[in-house]
Protein backbone atom coordinates (compact mmCIF):
# COMPACT_ATOMS: atom_id res chain seq x y z
CA UNK A 1 0.00 0.00 0.00
CA UNK A 2 1.20 3.36 -0.69
CA UNK A 3 0.18 6.94 0.90
CA UNK A 4 3.41 8.85 -1.60
CA UNK A 5 4.16 12.28 -0.53
CA UNK A 6 1.97 14.94 -1.86
CA UNK A 7 -0.93 12.80 -1.95
CA UNK A 8 -4.01 13.95 -0.53
CA UNK A 9 -4.17 12.30 3.14
CA UNK A 10 -7.34 10.49 2.20
CA UNK A 11 -5.47 8.19 -0.64
CA UNK A 12 -4.53 4.92 -0.06
CA UNK A 13 -2.76 3.40 -3.31
CA UNK A 14 -2.82 -0.21 -3.60
CA UNK A 15 -0.50 -0.95 -5.84
CA UNK A 16 -1.20 -4.42 -8.01
CA UNK A 17 0.81 -6.19 -10.79
CA UNK A 18 0.09 -5.76 -14.36
CA UNK A 19 -2.71 -8.86 -14.39
CA UNK A 20 -5.07 -6.24 -12.01
CA UNK A 21 -5.54 -2.31 -12.02
CA UNK A 22 -3.82 -0.02 -9.26
CA UNK A 23 -6.70 0.04 -6.59
CA UNK A 24 -7.05 3.91 -5.28
CA UNK A 25 -8.85 3.66 -1.67
CA UNK A 26 -10.41 6.95 -0.95
CA UNK A 27 -11.13 6.85 2.99
CA UNK A 28 -12.84 10.11 4.18
CA UNK A 29 -14.50 11.60 7.29
CA UNK A 30 -17.88 10.28 5.62
CA UNK A 31 -17.40 7.84 3.03
CA UNK A 32 -15.21 5.24 1.38
CA UNK A 33 -14.41 4.46 -2.33
CA UNK A 34 -12.45 2.21 -4.16
CA UNK A 35 -11.23 3.75 -7.86
CA UNK A 36 -10.87 0.33 -10.19
CA UNK A 37 -10.78 -2.91 -8.58
CA UNK A 38 -8.54 -5.62 -10.61
CA UNK A 39 -9.35 -8.73 -12.31
CA UNK A 40 -11.40 -11.52 -11.49
CA UNK A 41 -8.80 -14.10 -10.69
CA UNK A 42 -6.95 -11.57 -8.20
CA UNK A 43 -10.53 -10.53 -6.63
CA UNK A 44 -9.77 -12.43 -3.50
CA UNK A 45 -6.73 -10.59 -3.01
CA UNK A 46 -8.53 -7.04 -3.69
CA UNK A 47 -11.07 -8.21 -1.34
CA UNK A 48 -8.76 -8.25 1.20
CA UNK A 49 -6.83 -6.07 0.66
CA UNK A 50 -9.38 -3.78 0.83
CA UNK A 51 -11.17 -5.20 4.13
CA UNK A 52 -7.12 -4.57 5.63
CA UNK A 53 -7.18 -1.16 4.54
CA UNK A 54 -10.56 -0.11 5.18
CA UNK A 55 -10.70 -2.31 9.24
CA UNK A 56 -14.59 -1.74 10.70
CA UNK A 57 -15.67 0.63 7.55
CA UNK A 58 -17.80 -0.59 5.08
CA UNK A 59 -17.03 0.13 1.59
CA UNK A 60 -19.48 3.02 0.06
CA UNK A 61 -18.48 3.33 -3.40
CA UNK A 62 -16.92 1.55 -6.03
CA UNK A 63 -16.19 3.23 -9.36
CA UNK A 64 -14.47 2.52 -12.70
CA UNK A 65 -12.36 4.35 -15.19
CA UNK A 66 -13.25 2.24 -17.66
CA UNK A 67 -14.67 -1.58 -17.72
CA UNK A 68 -11.78 -3.32 -19.58
CA UNK A 69 -11.43 -6.55 -17.25
CA UNK A 70 -8.33 -5.73 -15.79
CA UNK A 71 -10.26 -2.67 -13.99
CA UNK A 72 -13.44 -3.88 -13.21
CA UNK A 73 -12.91 -7.70 -12.43
CA UNK A 74 -13.16 -7.10 -8.89
CA UNK A 75 -16.87 -5.00 -8.93
CA UNK A 76 -18.46 -8.58 -8.15
CA UNK A 77 -16.79 -9.28 -5.14
CA UNK A 78 -17.03 -6.24 -3.39
CA UNK A 79 -20.23 -5.74 -4.53
CA UNK A 80 -21.46 -9.11 -2.70
CA UNK A 81 -19.32 -7.92 0.28
CA UNK A 82 -20.89 -4.82 0.93
CA UNK A 83 -24.36 -4.66 -1.13
CA UNK A 84 -25.41 -1.17 0.05
CA UNK A 85 -22.14 0.31 -2.39
CA UNK A 86 -22.65 2.35 -5.11
CA UNK A 87 -21.00 1.67 -8.21
CA UNK A 88 -20.69 4.43 -10.66
CA UNK A 89 -19.23 3.78 -14.38
CA UNK A 90 -18.66 5.73 -17.36
CA UNK A 91 -21.83 6.48 -19.46
CA UNK A 92 -20.60 4.55 -22.70
CA UNK A 93 -21.06 1.24 -21.80
CA UNK A 94 -23.95 1.42 -19.79
CA UNK A 95 -26.63 -0.39 -22.01
CA UNK A 96 -23.97 -3.32 -22.31
CA UNK A 97 -23.54 -3.87 -18.76
CA UNK A 98 -27.35 -3.33 -18.01
CA UNK A 99 -27.82 -6.21 -20.19
CA UNK A 100 -24.86 -8.28 -19.46
CA UNK A 101 -23.79 -8.31 -22.82
CA UNK A 102 -19.93 -10.13 -23.08
CA UNK A 103 -19.60 -9.43 -26.97
CA UNK A 104 -19.87 -6.40 -27.02
CA UNK A 105 -18.36 -5.56 -23.85
CA UNK A 106 -15.61 -7.31 -25.50
CA UNK A 107 -14.59 -10.30 -22.77
CA UNK A 108 -15.85 -13.42 -24.53
CA UNK A 109 -13.53 -11.99 -27.72
CA UNK A 110 -10.41 -11.35 -25.74
CA UNK A 111 -10.76 -14.83 -23.93
CA UNK A 112 -10.91 -12.76 -20.58
CA UNK A 113 -13.03 -13.21 -17.57
CA UNK A 114 -15.03 -10.41 -16.17
CA UNK A 115 -17.78 -11.81 -13.55
CA UNK A 116 -21.23 -10.10 -13.56
CA UNK A 117 -22.17 -6.87 -12.06
CA UNK A 118 -24.39 -3.87 -11.75
CA UNK A 119 -24.16 -0.14 -11.49
CA UNK A 120 -26.31 2.73 -9.74
CA UNK A 121 -24.66 5.73 -11.12
CA UNK A 122 -22.76 7.28 -13.86
CA UNK A 123 -19.48 8.78 -13.97
CA UNK A 124 -20.77 11.84 -16.37
CA UNK A 125 -17.21 14.26 -18.54
CA UNK A 126 -17.93 17.39 -16.99
CA UNK A 127 -19.33 16.51 -13.49
CA UNK A 128 -17.69 16.16 -10.65
CA UNK A 129 -17.66 13.21 -7.64
CA UNK A 130 -17.06 13.79 -4.04
CA UNK A 131 -13.86 10.89 -3.35
CA UNK A 132 -12.26 11.48 0.48
CA UNK A 133 -13.79 14.63 1.01
CA UNK A 134 -12.51 16.35 -2.19
CA UNK A 135 -14.31 17.45 -5.45
CA UNK A 136 -12.91 15.65 -8.00
CA UNK A 137 -13.19 16.56 -11.71
CA UNK A 138 -14.12 14.23 -14.08
CA UNK A 139 -12.88 14.42 -17.74
CA UNK A 140 -13.31 12.20 -20.88
CA UNK A 141 -9.82 10.26 -21.77
CA UNK A 142 -10.76 8.99 -25.45
CA UNK A 143 -7.75 6.72 -26.76
CA UNK A 144 -6.81 3.25 -25.42
CA UNK A 145 -11.09 2.83 -24.50
CA UNK A 146 -13.45 5.62 -26.28
CA UNK A 147 -15.20 5.38 -23.02
CA UNK A 148 -12.81 5.83 -20.18
CA UNK A 149 -12.40 8.66 -18.04
CA UNK A 150 -9.59 10.41 -15.93
CA UNK A 151 -10.08 11.84 -12.47
CA UNK A 152 -8.58 15.25 -11.23
CA UNK A 153 -8.15 16.94 -7.91
CA UNK A 154 -7.11 20.64 -8.43
CA UNK A 155 -6.52 21.60 -5.04
CA UNK A 156 -3.62 18.85 -4.55
CA UNK A 157 -3.38 18.16 -8.56
CA UNK A 158 -3.31 14.70 -8.40
CA UNK A 159 -4.65 13.19 -11.81
CA UNK A 160 -5.78 9.47 -11.95
CA UNK A 161 -5.00 8.61 -15.22
CA UNK A 162 -5.96 4.98 -15.57
CA UNK A 163 -4.73 3.71 -18.99
CA UNK A 164 -4.38 7.16 -20.91
CA UNK A 165 -0.65 8.01 -19.55
CA UNK A 166 1.87 5.65 -17.46
CA UNK A 167 5.37 6.80 -16.27
CA UNK A 168 6.59 5.33 -19.35
CA UNK A 169 3.49 4.90 -21.94
CA UNK A 170 0.18 4.27 -21.92
CA UNK A 171 -2.15 1.40 -22.65
CA UNK A 172 -2.75 -0.44 -25.77
CA UNK A 173 -4.70 1.89 -28.34
CA UNK A 174 -7.99 -0.84 -28.75
CA UNK A 175 -10.36 0.99 -31.32
CA UNK A 176 -7.35 1.35 -33.94
CA UNK A 177 -7.15 -2.01 -33.35
CA UNK A 178 -10.90 -2.46 -35.06
CA UNK A 179 -10.23 -0.27 -37.51
CA UNK A 180 -11.34 2.78 -35.92
CA UNK A 181 -8.90 5.64 -36.18
CA UNK A 182 -7.54 6.61 -32.42
CA UNK A 183 -4.26 7.86 -32.11
CA UNK A 184 -5.43 11.23 -32.66
CA UNK A 185 -7.51 11.11 -29.62
CA UNK A 186 -4.65 9.31 -27.54
CA UNK A 187 -2.66 12.98 -28.34
CA UNK A 188 -5.74 14.80 -27.71
CA UNK A 189 -6.03 12.99 -23.75
CA UNK A 190 -2.30 13.71 -23.58
CA UNK A 191 -3.07 17.63 -24.37
CA UNK A 192 -5.76 17.72 -21.87
CA UNK A 193 -3.44 15.99 -19.10
CA UNK A 194 -1.14 18.66 -19.88
CA UNK A 195 -3.33 21.17 -19.38
CA UNK A 196 -4.19 20.43 -16.63
CA UNK A 197 -0.91 20.42 -15.03
CA UNK A 198 -1.10 17.55 -12.63
CA UNK A 199 1.98 17.18 -9.75
CA UNK A 200 1.36 13.83 -9.24
CA UNK A 201 -0.40 11.20 -11.18
CA UNK A 202 -1.74 7.52 -9.91
CA UNK A 203 -1.63 5.76 -12.88
CA UNK A 204 -3.69 2.33 -13.99
CA UNK A 205 -0.84 0.24 -13.71
CA UNK A 206 2.64 1.24 -12.33
CA UNK A 207 4.25 3.32 -9.26
CA UNK A 208 2.62 7.10 -8.83
CA UNK A 209 5.12 9.25 -9.98
CA UNK A 210 5.52 13.25 -9.98
CA UNK A 211 7.41 13.77 -13.22
CA UNK A 212 4.49 13.75 -15.53
CA UNK A 213 5.87 15.84 -18.07
CA UNK A 214 8.46 13.65 -18.43
CA UNK A 215 5.92 10.98 -18.71
CA UNK A 216 4.08 12.76 -21.47
CA UNK A 217 7.27 13.14 -23.72
CA UNK A 218 7.58 9.12 -22.74
CA UNK A 219 3.91 8.63 -24.15
CA UNK A 220 3.94 11.13 -27.36
CA UNK A 221 7.41 9.54 -28.82
CA UNK A 222 5.91 5.72 -28.28
CA UNK A 223 2.64 7.51 -29.96
CA UNK A 224 4.40 8.76 -32.72
CA UNK A 225 5.90 5.55 -33.57
CA UNK A 226 2.56 3.97 -33.79
CA UNK A 227 1.13 6.88 -35.96
CA UNK A 228 4.57 6.14 -38.43
CA UNK A 229 3.90 1.87 -38.37
CA UNK A 230 0.51 1.38 -37.13
CA UNK A 231 1.72 -2.53 -37.61
CA UNK A 232 4.00 -1.64 -34.94
CA UNK A 233 0.83 -1.05 -32.42
CA UNK A 234 -0.59 -4.25 -33.48
CA UNK A 235 2.20 -5.98 -33.18
CA UNK A 236 2.83 -5.10 -29.82
CA UNK A 237 -0.89 -5.39 -28.88
CA UNK A 238 -0.43 -8.58 -29.78
CA UNK A 239 2.12 -9.60 -27.25
CA UNK A 240 0.16 -7.98 -24.67
CA UNK A 241 -2.98 -10.09 -24.72
CA UNK A 242 -0.32 -13.00 -25.18
CA UNK A 243 1.77 -12.12 -21.90
CA UNK A 244 -1.88 -11.02 -20.22
CA UNK A 245 -3.03 -14.38 -20.58
CA UNK A 246 0.10 -16.23 -19.56
CA UNK A 247 -0.24 -13.50 -16.49
CA UNK A 248 -3.66 -15.11 -15.75
CA UNK A 249 -3.03 -18.55 -16.44
CA UNK A 250 0.65 -18.69 -15.14
CA UNK A 251 1.31 -22.32 -16.48
CA UNK A 252 -0.57 -23.67 -19.64
CA UNK A 253 0.21 -26.75 -22.10
CA UNK A 254 1.17 -26.22 -25.50
CA UNK A 255 -1.45 -27.89 -26.81
CA UNK A 256 -4.33 -25.68 -24.46
CA UNK A 257 -2.38 -22.65 -25.88
CA UNK A 258 -2.07 -23.24 -29.65
CA UNK A 259 -6.00 -24.22 -28.74
CA UNK A 260 -6.38 -20.86 -27.29
CA UNK A 261 -4.55 -18.54 -29.52
CA UNK A 262 -6.28 -20.23 -32.65
CA UNK A 263 -9.82 -19.61 -31.23
CA UNK A 264 -9.98 -16.26 -29.49
CA UNK A 265 -11.39 -13.81 -32.27
CA UNK A 266 -9.92 -11.01 -31.19
CA UNK A 267 -6.46 -12.74 -31.91
CA UNK A 268 -7.61 -13.25 -34.97
CA UNK A 269 -9.40 -10.07 -36.05
CA UNK A 270 -5.64 -8.32 -35.49
CA UNK A 271 -4.03 -10.52 -37.86
CA UNK A 272 -6.40 -10.67 -40.49
CA UNK A 273 -6.61 -6.89 -40.55
CA UNK A 274 -2.77 -6.18 -40.35
CA UNK A 275 -0.92 -9.19 -40.40
CA UNK A 276 -3.08 -10.99 -43.24
CA UNK A 277 0.13 -12.35 -45.10
CA UNK A 278 0.96 -14.35 -41.81
CA UNK A 279 -1.03 -17.75 -40.91
CA UNK A 280 -2.28 -17.33 -36.68
CA UNK A 281 -0.10 -20.40 -36.34
CA UNK A 282 3.14 -18.63 -37.51
CA UNK A 283 2.04 -15.65 -36.46
CA UNK A 284 1.30 -17.22 -32.53
CA UNK A 285 4.63 -18.89 -32.88
CA UNK A 286 6.63 -16.20 -33.75
CA UNK A 287 5.14 -13.70 -31.08
CA UNK A 288 5.77 -16.32 -28.21
CA UNK A 289 9.12 -16.78 -29.22
CA UNK A 290 9.94 -12.79 -28.55
CA UNK A 291 8.00 -13.04 -25.47
CA UNK A 292 10.41 -16.11 -24.35
CA UNK A 293 13.38 -14.57 -25.88
CA UNK A 294 12.73 -11.31 -23.60
CA UNK A 295 12.27 -13.54 -20.55
CA UNK A 296 8.78 -12.95 -20.10
CA UNK A 297 7.65 -16.68 -20.83
CA UNK A 298 9.51 -19.85 -20.50
CA UNK A 299 8.84 -23.48 -22.02
CA UNK A 300 9.09 -26.12 -19.61
CA UNK A 301 8.31 -29.87 -20.87
CA UNK A 302 5.16 -29.51 -22.76
CA UNK A 303 3.70 -26.33 -21.24
CA UNK A 304 3.88 -22.74 -21.53
CA UNK A 305 4.97 -20.52 -17.95
CA UNK A 306 4.78 -17.16 -17.51
CA UNK A 307 8.02 -15.08 -16.02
Amino acid sequence: MTAATGLPASIRVLERGWLSSNNILFIGREETAIVDTGYATHSAQTLALVEAALGERALDRILNTHLHSDHCGGNAILQARWPKALTAIPPGEAPQVRAWDEERLDYRALGQQCPRFGFEELLEPGHEVMLGDQSWQIHAAKGHDPHSVILFEPQSRTLISADALWEKGFGVVFPELAGEPSFEEVAGTLDLIESLAPLQVIPGHGRVFDQPSLALAAARSRLDSFVQNPQRHARHALKVLLKFKLLELQRISRADWDAWVSTTPYLEAIRTRFFESDSAAHLGAELLGELIAGGLAATEGDELANR
